[in-house]
């Protein structure tokens, strides 16, 4: 398998931008900045 292709660049570079957004999401979620989200059914008691 030839990987010197532009095919193969291109896949690879568009992983890494999956997984990289996958991870800042599930840190943003999950993580410490998780601290500041508001839950809206929680904020909007009547």
């Amino acid at each position: 398998m030839e990987t010197s292709s532009p095919a193969f660049s291109l896949i690879i570079v568009l992983l890494i931008g999956v997984i990289g957004l996958t991870s800042l999401g599930v840190y943003f979620s999950f993580g410490p900045p998780s601290r500041k989200l508001l839950d809206p059914w929680e904020a909007d008691d009547d």
